[in-house]
C-alpha cells in the first residue's frame, strides 16, 4: 500500500507548499476582487489596456470604479509573477519533487498568460459575455490547478511508500471518480453562473421578466450540486478522517452559497457585497473540492471496520 501523509515539513519542497497555497489564497481573493468590478460595472473604468489612462497609477481619474478596475489588473499581475516564479523553481527542482508538480506549475503558468490576454479583449471588445465567461472560467481553473499543486507539495511519502500494493473494495477504487464527478459539477454551475452574470440575467428576470430560463437552470444546478457536496463530505467524514476538516468546509461553503444565492434574489441584487460574497464562494468551494479530489488521488481510501 502507498502510504501518504499530509503535513508541514521543511525542506525546498515545503517553501515551494507555502508559495503554492499563498498563490492560491491570492488567486481567490483575485476572483472576488473581478467579482466586485462586475457587479460595480467597473470593467471598463480604465478604457485602456494594459496601462489605466496612460498610466500606472490614475491618480487624477482615481474613483472606486477605477480604484476597482485599476486594482484587479494589479493583483493580477503580482499574482502572474508569483506563478512565474513558482513554474521556475519547480522546473529547477524537478528532481526533488512529484513528476505532476512542474507540469501543474507550468500549466497555471500558460492560463495566467491566457487569462491576461482575455483580461485585455474584455476592455478592447467592450466586455462581450462569452469573452468575460471565459475570463471567470479560466481564473476557477488556475485556483483549480493550484489547490491540486498545493496537494501534491504537501504530500510527503512515508517510508511504507514502498510496500506492495494493496486491493481494496469497490468503494476505494470508485471513490476518487466520485469526488471528481462532483468538481465537474461545481465547474459546470460556475459556468452556469458565469452565463447568468455577464447577460445580467437576474436583474432582467427581476425587473421585466427576461432572462428567466439562465436564474432557473442555475437554481436547480445549485440544489443538485449542495445535495452531492454534502453527500460526498458526510462520507468522507464518516470513511477519512484526516479529511474530516476539508469535508466539514466544503459542506458549509455549499450551504453558505445557497443562502448567499437566496439572499441575493431576495435583495434584488441591490446589495453588492452579497454577490460578490457569493462568486468569492464558488472560487472556494471549487479550491476545497480540487483538494479533496487530489487527496483522493494521492493518498488511497482507507477502509474501516
Amino acid at each position: 500500500m502507498t502510504a501518504i501523509t499530509f503535513q508541514p515539513f521543511t525542506s525546498r519542497r515545503g517553501a515551494l507548499a507555502a508559495l503554492s497555497a499563498h498563490l492560491l489564497v491570492a488567486l481567490i481573493a483575485l476572483v472576488g476582487v473581478g467579482g466586485a468590478t462586475r457587479v460595480m460595472e467597473a470593467g471598463l473604468a480604465c478604457p485602456d489596456w494594459p496601462l489605466c489612462y496612460g498610466s500606472l497609477l490614475p491618480g487624477q481619474q482615481m474613483n472606486l470604479q477605477v480604484f476597482l478596475e485599476w486594482f484587479h489588473r494589479l493583483d493580477a499581475f503580482v499574482v502572474g509573477v508569483g506563478l512565474l516564479v513558482q513554474a521556475g523553481a519547480t522546473w529547477w527542482w524537478r528532481r526533488e519533487l512529484p513528476r505532476w508538480v512542474p507540469l501543474l506549475s507550468a500549466s497555471a503558468l500558460v492560463l495566467v498568460a491566457v487569462q491576461g490576454g482575455l483580461g485585455a479583449l474584455t476592455v478592447t471588445l467592450l466586455l462581450p459575455f462569452p469573452v468575460v465567461t471565459a475570463h471567470l472560467v479560466t481564473a476557477l481553473l488556475l485556483v483549480a490547478l493550484l489547490s491540486a499543486c498545493t496537494q501534491a507539495l504537501l504530500a510527503e511519502p512515508s517510508s511504507a511508500a514502498m510496500a506492495p500494493a494493496v486491493r481494496y473494495g469497490w468503494l476505494p477504487r470508485l471513490w476518487p471518480w466520485l469526488l471528481g464527478l462532483v468538481l465537474v459539477l461545481a465547474f459546470g454551475q460556475c459556468l452556469l453562473g458565469g452565463l447568468m452574470a455577464t447577460q445580467w440575467a437576474a436583474g432582467r428576470c427581476i425587473s421585466s421578466g427576461e432572462g428567466c430560463s439562465w436564474l432557473l437552470a442555475h437554481r436547480l444546478g445549485a440544489r443538485s450540486l449542495a445535495l452531492a457536496v454534502l453527500a460526498g463530505s458526510a462520507l468522507v467524514a464518516w470513511r477519512r478522517p484526516a479529511d474530516r476538516l476539508l469535508a466539514s468546509l466544503a459542506a458549509a461553503v455549499a450551504l453558505a452559497q445557497i443562502a448567499l444565492g437566496v439572499f441575493s434574489l431576495r435583495l434584488t441584487l441591490a446589495v453588492p457585497a452579497v454577490t460578490v460574497a457569493h462568486q468569492l464562494g464558488a472560487a472556494l468551494l471549487v479550491a476545497v473540492l480540487t483538494a479533496l479530489f487530489s487527496r483522493s488521488l494521492l493518498r488511497p481510501f482507507q477502509e474501516v471496520s
